[in-house]
């Protein structure tokens, strides 16, 4: 059973959670309940628990083994308790300062990366890194790749459409567009990019799906834990929301057949 998770949801839960009263599964659905305004179902209410301890934001502990067979969290897992990982806290705190505009609204399903989130933040939190830092140079990588297998010409409108700042802040290092990520901020990377031919087909003469995957390993310098598709997967993501259809399926057209499956389903 697929559980969509819920911003406000989430927000409340890793709140509650911190604040240290969040032992029983009533009292956590209480807080729940009375902040997002309607009943929570038990199964939305262990999927958001289950989704953010798989995810390490939570240290949680339940009854019963919730992945003791084929259904996710089966009827006779309850939540216990649990307490808000360093990961968690950097989350929440990153919620607190934008909460969802969500709570107290009966509202559709949205993920916790909304469209509303600034691009790197989507990237780190979709990519579960914990450094924007960490988010800016994986983006930065798999965008060279992804250039590496396009046109000059195609590349050219990917970036004419990537004109948003990627994040707001008063770090001078993170002041930059979208569209300076795509580029490549190194300056020889960058003529590099303008002045090659494509590199589509099979390895070594070009990039196939391995060979993208196996340079985003090794250039991305990825985070402990953070699979390269994950990384792929996130940084897609958060581009597609920046991008028109065209654009989007003109990029579909040139990646290799199993990086290709990620982009559609980001």
């Amino acid at each position: 059973m697929t559980i969509a998770i819920r911003d406000d949801l989430t927000y409340i839960l890793l709140k509650k959670i911190g604040s240290g009263n969040s032992k029983g599964e009533a009292e956590i659905r209480n807080a729940a309940e009375e902040y997002v305004g309607r009943d929570v179902a038990e199964a939305e209410l262990l999927g958001h628990l289950d989704y953010l301890n798989q995810r390490e934001f939570i240290k949680a502990e339940f009854s019963g083994d919730p992945y003791g067979g084929a259904e996710l969290l089966p009827p006779l897992v309850a939540f216990q308790e649990a307490e808000l990982t360093e990961k968690g806290r950097k989350l929440l705190h990153k919620m607190e300062t934008n909460p969802p505009t969500s709570l107290h609204q009966e509202g559709s399903a949205v993920p916790i990366a909304s469209k509303d989130m600034p691009f790197l933040e989507k990237v780190m939190v979709n990519g579960n890194m914990e450094d924007i830092f960490d988010a800016r140079d994986i983006t930065e990588v798999v965008y060279r790749i992804m250039r590496d297998v396009m046109t000059t010409e195609a590349t050219d409108r990917v970036e004419a459409e990537l004109h948003k700042e990627v994040l707001p802040t008063d770090d001078k290092t993170l002041q930059t567009e979208i569209a300076e990520l795509w580029k490549d901020t190194n300056p020889l990377v960058r003529l590099l990019s303008r002045v090659r031919h494509p590199l589509r087909g099979p390895a070594p003469v070009g990039i196939d799906s391995n060979l993208f995957v196996r340079r985003v390993e090794l250039e991305g310098s990825l985070p402990s834990g953070v699979k390269p598709e994950t990384a792929i997967s996130a940084v897609f993501s958060a581009t597609k929301d920046e991008l028109s259809q065209e654009r989007i399926q003109e990029i579909a057209g040139f990646l290799p057949d199993r990086i290709r499956a990620i982009w559609e389903s980001a």
